[in-house]
C-alpha cells in the first residue's frame, strides 16, 4: 500500500469527491476528522492524500495547524517530506485522532525534530439511535434546560472559559480571554447550543463542536464547580443528545480515561465506547 506506486499528494479540487467517498465510508471512526473536513478553507487548510491513478486509500487532514490523519490502516506514513516541508512553514498545535494513527504521526514528527508538550487519552463513544438512549431523572426539580441567546453572553462566557481551562488548554497554555467568548459566541449564533439554568442562574453547557456527513460530535460539556454533583450533567446531556438524535443524526464525542464522572454520565444515558483516541500538543 505504501509502496513506490503510492505518493502523498496534495488533494486536488478534481480529487474531493473521491475524498469524500472515503471519508463517507470510514466516518464511524473519523467523525471529527470528516467535520474539519466539510468545514475547511482552501485559502488556509490543506488536505494530503495517498493515491494511485483513482484510488485514495488514506487522507491527512490540516485544520487550523491541527493535523487529523485518516489512515485507515497503514502502518506508516511513506515518503513523509511534505510533514517536514509543512512544519517549517506552519505552526503546528496538535495532532488528533484513533490513537494509533496519531502514534504514526507522532513519530514522523519526532524524526524531524518535533517534539511534543502534552498527551491526552480519551474514550470514543456512540450513540446513534434513540432506542439506545435511556431514560434519567436526574437534576434540580426547578432545573430549565433553555437554548441561550446572545443577550447570555456574558453569562455562559465564564462557563466556556471554565471549560476550556479545565478540558482543552495543554499545561503551560496561555488563556485568551477574547478568543473564548468570541468562540461561545459562534456557537450560540451558528451552532447547537443547550444551557442549565437554575434559580435564574446559567451554571452549564453542552454543544455540537464539529458536523459530520451523518453525525454529530459534541463536546463543551461543562457544569459550574459549585452545581455539580446534582445530576444537572446527566439530564443536560440526555435531553441535548435527544434533541440530536431525534434529526435522524448519530452522535460521537471523546471523553477523556480520566474522567470517571464524565465517562459515568455517558455510558449511564446509553453511549458506548468505540475506540481510543489521542490529542497530542506540540
Amino acid at each position: 500500500m505504501t509502496g513506490d506506486n503510492f505518493r502523498w499528494k496534495k488533494l486536488k479540487n478534481s480529487s474531493i469527491p473521491l475524498a469524500e467517498n472515503l471519508l463517507r465510508e470510514n466516518e464511524s471512526g473519523y467523525v471529527s476528522a470528516c467535520g474539519r473536513f466539510l468545514s475547511r478553507v482552501p485559502s488556509r487548510d490543506q488536505v494530503w492524500t495517498l493515491c494511485k491513478k483513482k484510488e485514495h486509500s488514506s487522507l491527512i487532514i490540516n485544520s487550523r495547524s491541527t493535523l487529523l490523519p485518516v489512515l485507515c490502516g497503514i502502518k506508516e506514513i511513506h515518503d513523509p517530506r511534505f510533514l517536514k516541508s509543512f512544519v517549517k512553514r506552519k505552526k503546528l498545535h496538535s495532532v488528533q485522532g484513533i490513537t494509533e494513527e496519531v502514534n504514526i504521526i507522532d513519530n514522523v514528527l519526532e524524526k524531524i525534530g518535533m517534539a511534543n508538550v502534552e498527551i491526552f487519552d480519551y474514550d470514543l463513544m456512540s450513540l446513534d439511535n434513540l432506542s439506545s438512549l435511556k431514560n434519567i431523572f436526574s437534576g434540580p426539580t426547578n432545573l430549565v434546560l433553555r437554548i441561550p441567546q446572545l443577550v447570555d453572553l456574558d453569562a455562559i462566557a465564564p462557563l466556556q472559559a471554565g471549560y476550556e481551562k479545565e478540558e482543552v488548554l495543554p499545561s503551560g497554555s496561555t488563556f485568551s480571554p477574547a478568543a473564548s467568548r468570541l468562540n461561545i459566541a459562534n456557537i450560540i449564533t451558528k451552532g447547537q447550543i443547550l444551557a442549565a439554568e437554575l434559580n435564574g442562574k446559567l451554571v452549564g453547557k453542552i454543544n455540537v463542536s464539529s458536523v459530520s456527513f451523518t453525525k454529530y460530535l459534541v463536546g463543551g460539556v461543562y457544569v459550574h464547580p459549585d452545581f455539580r454533583g446534582l445530576g444537572i450533567a446527566k439530564r443536560m446531556t440526555r435531553e441535548f443528545i435527544a434533541s440530536l438524535v431525534s434529526q435522524g443524526r448519530g452522535v460521537t464525542l471523546f471523553v477523556k480515561k480520566n474522567n470517571i464522572p464524565a465517562r459515568k454520565i455517558y455510558t449511564g444515558i446509553g453511549f458506548k465506547i468505540t475506540g481510543d483516541y489521542r490529542i497530542t500538543y506540540y
